[in-house]
């Protein structure tokens, strides 16, 4: 529904030519009904289009990605902006040379089109502004050459642009990564995430560590959770509800949802359960009832640095009373894994920091008061 047209109908459409791939349609009519009946549970990370639409040909956003975005643009508090942002992925495209857009690159394209929109910044404004711009990391590796370079080069006055004075790579990309001792570093991965872990969790950990960190410590929590059915992992048990998990093979354990008390004062409520036919109750957090929202201070004067978008203050790289160079990083914000550091706009001396690692920001939150060297 986003780019990609009915496989079974293009089969249809292709039988009986000289395309005809011989494909079963009976068959693939029996998978169609199967997921039209799962569909039903994953409704929630549907794109929100109900049909396919000519508009992939203008923006050109791979249908894999556009479902992803719109989660993305609501995290960052861009919900209601996607006609904006659709637009600014087609302007980004144009400013990137339009590059064949799959995983990593789409991202890249994407990351950019959302600091776009949050920033109110036009295609214009990239050439023109530049040099002020704290790009999101995912577009500066990509300048840098990370993964790779584009037959024909880069935009040169783009890239001097975003690069500032960081030199990109003439070679491949992987000639910059330092080697891994597996042995070693997997007995010191052990160590530290855990010894039951094995070498699969290790290989995730060293491609995507933010991501592999995450999902080790809500398993160390709640276990593993996947043995839970599809519908109750996602939308949670109603009230006489029950299920049944295989939590290893031929051991299988019958859960009946009784019910769930009021909200007290601290914001728990009280889960009853039977467990194989014994009652059990646990105490959970409500993370819905009385949900206070703090309000940061802003950032309004020339000595006050901000945050450009919506997210997690995820590094602070300096201190208080520590002398900076232009354009030496200062700290760094993270929404749904895009990353955007921000940099010293000329020379300065930190005077005070606000905020602590970890605090959730919206826009223009102050981070840094500084004074001008």
């Amino acid at each position: 529904l986003t780019s990609q047209p009915n496989f079974n109908s293009l089969a249809e459409a292709l039988r009986n030519t000289k395309y005809d791939a011989g494909f079963n349609i009976d068959s693939l009519n029996e998978y169609s009904n199967y997921w039209e009946t799962i569909r039903e549970w994953y409704y929630p990370f549907e794109s929100g289009l109900l049909a396919g639409t000519a508009e992939v040909y203008q923006h050109e956003i791979p249908g894999g990605q556009y479902s992803n975005l719109k989660p993305q643009a609501t995290s960052l508090g861009l919900g209601d902006k996607m006609v904006e942002i659709k637009k600014a992925y087609a302007d980004v495209n144009e400013l990137f040379g339009d590059i064949v857009k799959v995983t990593p690159s789409s991202k890249v394209v994407g990351d950019m089109a959302l600091y776009m929109v949050s920033n109110n910044l036009s295609k214009d404004d990239i050439y023109t502004k530049g040099e002020t711009i704290n790009f999101p990391e995912s577009v500066i590796g990509f300048f840098r050459g990370d993964i790779g370079q584009p037959p024909g080069g880069f935009p040169v006055t783009l890239q001097q642009a975003i690069l500032k004075k960081e030199k990109a790579y003439t070679d491949l990309p992987n000639a910059h990564l330092q080697p891994v001792e597996f042995d070693k570093e997997f007995a010191d991965f052990q160590k530290t995430k855990g010894g039951n872990l094995n070498f699969i969790d290790f290989l995730s950990w060293k491609f995507y560590p933010k991501v592999f960190d995450e999902y080790n410590e809500f398993q160390k929590r709640f276990g593993d959770i996947s043995a839970l059915p599809t519908p109750a992992f996602f939308y949670g048990m109603k009230n006489n509800e029950e299920i049944l998990v295989e939590i290893a093979k031929g051991k299988t354990i019958i859960i009946r949802l009784l019910y769930v008390g009021d909200v007290d004062e601290n914001g728990f409520r009280t889960v009853y359960f039977r467990l194989n036919g014994q009652t059990r109750s646990i105490e959970v957090t409500d993370h819905k009832a009385k949900v206070h929202k703090k309000s940061n201070r802003k950032a309004g004067g020339a000595n006050q640095i901000g945050t450009p978008l919506q997210g997690m203050l995820s590094r602070l790289f300096v201190k208080t009373g520590q002398k900076v160079k232009h354009n030496t990083p200062l700290f760094t914000i993270e929404a749904m894994k895009m990353e955007t550091t921000i940099t010293a706009p000329h020379d300065l001396t930190i005077q005070l920091i606000e905020l602590p690692e970890g605090s959730f920001v919206e826009a223009d939150d102050l981070v840094i008061e500084v004074t001008n060297e």
